[in-house]
């Protein structure tokens, strides 16, 4: 059965990755700054916002997800994520426990690499001033390049002779080999028709083998760069420089500290804050507006209140949110991930008549047709037919698109 997709945190020590993915989810990762704060992979569930298909009709009242939360017709869709440790220079080598944790990624649909944008952490994690954080995202790249290429060498030799003597393809020989990275045929033939290889894989130079394997790294694992504490005095400086070497597309500005806090602020009832807004309310604000009550918030101090405000001009009121949530909205645009919304009655588009609508929603890559949903929902028990809305069959071939054969009903039985 097709597996959920999975997003990987990376980066170096103290660059904010921990508390990236406690602003993600309800994790409760240690948080420090010092390095290996973070010893073993830890697997949590974050929520990944899409528009839901009850705004189609106008049924936001009667939406109720099994899991996640829908508002107003803005989902939180679960995805899990993977915290890796942090990666070092010369972590393709062992160093600081490198191949354990590149090995903990090679099952990663995408990446998202959080940058120290302060420049107040180099390479290792370490306090320093002025660091040039675009190097991070050079090296970082490159540790990857460079474990996946080092284990493809390691046996070239056979690999090459082994391709001779079964005269297999080029895409055979290399799926056979990059499989254990969660690669696939496609992905393999992808990266070398971008390439446009002429020459036959015996034939290939070191320098061709590395750039197959860079072309497959691109490929394999498409990284967005989280640029971390944009509320830093050098944060802008740093940014600019980024943008020049990185595109627009893959890079997103955050302070995962900032919505860490501002999410215990509202837990704490002292603020009005949806996640993933540049809009705070408090109090104040509520009076102001005409609820005596003040939406039953908490009186904050001056002290709370102060920080708050520096919040708000450093970060919400300059970049627009926090960017948490746009990290995984990103990723998942990188990865090309489609919402689908099975449900057992295509008329009433509930599960039972008695519970509420479009309970379950799940993500599926670009591409993925009516069957291949059906069986990540159903397993392999047998299909006698496929539904679509108003109750008209689809067929199995048929690719799944928002708004387009994403609400599925799939009928149990042998035709």
């Amino acid at each position: 059965m097709p597996r959920d997709p999975l997003i990987g945190l990376v980066g170096k020590p103290s660059s904010g990755k921990s508390t990236m993915l406690n602003s993600l989810t309800d994790a409760s990762s240690k948080v420090g700054n010092y390095p290996f704060t973070t010893i073993d992979p830890q697997r949590a569930i974050g929520y990944l916002q899409v528009d839901c298909a009850c705004a189609r009709f106008n049924k936001q009242d009667q939406c109720k997800p099994k899991y996640g939360a829908c508002k107003n017709g803005k989902r939180s869709v679960p995805i899990e994520l993977l915290d890796v440790a942090g990666l070092v220079p010369g972590a393709h080598e062992g160093r600081g426990l490198g191949n354990k944790f590149l090995d903990d990624l090679r099952h990663a649909d995408a990446l998202v690499h959080v940058v120290d944008a302060s420049g107040t952490t180099d390479a290792e994690g370490k306090e320093t001033r002025g660091y040039d954080p675009s190097q991070d995202i050079v090296w970082l790249r490159g540790e990857i390049v460079r474990w996946v290429q080092g284990n493809l060498m390691s046996r070239w030799g056979s690999i090459k002779r082994r391709h001779v003597a079964l005269k297999a393809t080029a895409v055979d020989t290399l799926q056979t080999q990059f499989s254990g990275y969660g690669s696939t045929s496609n992905i393999v033939a992808r990266c070398l028709d971008k390439l446009s290889l002429k020459e036959p894989l015996e034939h290939w130079s070191d320098e061709t083998v590395e750039l197959v394997v860079n072309a497959f790294v691109d490929e394999k694992f498409p990284t967005i760069c989280a640029l971390n504490k944009i509320d830093h005095p050098d944060a802008d400086k740093n940014i600019a420089k980024i943008a020049k070497k990185v595109p627009p597309e893959s890079i997103v500005l955050t302070s995962a500290i900032a919505e860490v806090f501002l999410r215990k602020l509202a837990k704490q009832k002292f603020i009005q804050y949806h996640e993933g807004s540049e809009f705070v309310d408090t109090r104040e604000d509520l009076v102001a507006a005409g609820d005596p009550e003040g939406g039953g918030l908490k009186e904050m101090d001056d002290k709370l209140k102060t920080r708050l405000e520096n919040l708000r001009d450093m970060v919400l009121f300059r970049f627009g949110s926090t960017g948490v949530v746009q990290v995984l909205t990103r990723a998942a645009e990188l990865l090309g991930l489609v919402p689908v919304f099975p449900v057992r009655n295509i008329h009433s588009l509930t599960s039972t008549s008695k519970e509420p609508m479009f309970r379950d929603c799940v993500l599926v890559p670009r591409g993925t047709t009516v069957m291949g949903v059906c069986r990540k929902v159903m397993g392999d028990v047998p299909i006698a037919y496929i539904e679509g809305v108003g109750g008209v069959r689809v067929g199995e071939d048929e690719i799944v698109t928002v708004k387009n054969h994403d609400i599925l009903s799939f009928k149990v039985g042998r035709v």
